[in-house]
């Protein structure tokens, strides 16, 4: 099997063109769960393919994460994968439709002679509420400011879903945050049945921030886009930073430029690129 490993913002996944590849279904998850192994397969977060949509997009994004649990967006592989259908010259257009399982996302590739450098991604509106995530209580509430107790400490987070699940907390320094230990007690507390993400985020200023991650069915990751989204909408939402303007947020492996705009839809802004290309040898 044929693959590439890219990276966004060192949230690297090991990517399968499916127009070429011919994998079966039930093989999927097993497959995610040998190539993301560090010690015996690729290494990665997990596992990206890209082949035909059913909806009339021009692809097809699906994401199975390190743990063969299928996710249904991600804002690091949506830019990654522009980049793969433009340099691979599947599709020599700067506006693609990327079809995933939390819907058609669209893509604006920023070319430089020849090369996609960045990729603004339209994330679509964010869901509020507490169905969408989901999580206990009342469905059509919104989660905001919400306590939750982790081994003993009392938080608050905003629920957010960009198509998937996001719980965000505000913190003074996020860097200080024991993430090994609190992001999989919140990710597998018995208030979210489908489990979450969980992003802990300090403010420098409204318009910028600093941001740690653990995501659901991967662990600590460099960076985590529809995560970033998140975060910046549930800061406009505890009113910690501005709407409509670009806020920068500083992730472990870079930065991402993310607006909530006027027309309700996030649009993430950052980069994308590869790592390698090779030939998997091993079975799923």
């Amino acid at each position: 099997m044929r693959f590439a490993k890219m990276h966004g913002l060192g949230n690297n996944y090991v990517y399968v063109n499916l127009w070429q590849e011919d994998i079966a279904e039930d093989a999927l998850p097993v497959l995610a769960q040998a190539v993301s192994n560090v010690n015996t397969g690729i290494g990665s977060d997990g596992l990206i393919t890209i082949g035909a949509s059913g909806v009339g997009a021009d692809a097809r994004m699906r994401i199975f994460n390190e743990d063969g649990s299928e996710g249904q967006t991600c804002g690091n592989g949506l830019r990654c994968v522009g980049k793969y259908l433009y340099e691979k010259g599947i599709l020599q257009k700067t506006h693609l439709l990327v079809e995933t399982k939390a819907g058609t996302a669209k893509l604006e590739l920023h070319i430089d002679e020849g090369i996609v450098r960045e990729v603004t991604v339209d994330m679509g509106a964010p869901r509020l509420q507490k169905q969408d995530l989901p999580m206990q209580g009342d469905g059509t509430a919104q989660a905001l400011r919400e306590p939750l107790a982790v081994g003993g400490v009392d938080y608050r987070f905003t629920g957010v879903s960009m198509g998937n699940p996001h719980a965000v907390f505000f913190v003074n320094d996020a860097a200080h945050v024991n993430l090994p230990e609190i992001g999989p007690q919140v990710e597998r507390h018995e208030l979210f049945p489908e489990r979450v993400n969980v992003e802990f985020v300090s403010v420098r200023s409204p318009i910028e921030v600093d941001f740690r991650v653990w995501e659901r069915g991967s662990g600590i990751t460099q960076a985590c886009g529809s995560g970033a989204c998140a975060a910046v909408v549930a800061g406009v939402l505890e009113e910690r930073l501005a709407r409509g303007r670009e806020v920068t947020v500083h992730l472990a492996g870079g930065d991402l430029a993310i607006t909530w705009a006027d027309d309700d839809h996030v649009y993430m802004r950052g980069p994308a690129s590869w790592i390698c290309e090779g030939e998997w040898l091993g079975g799923a």
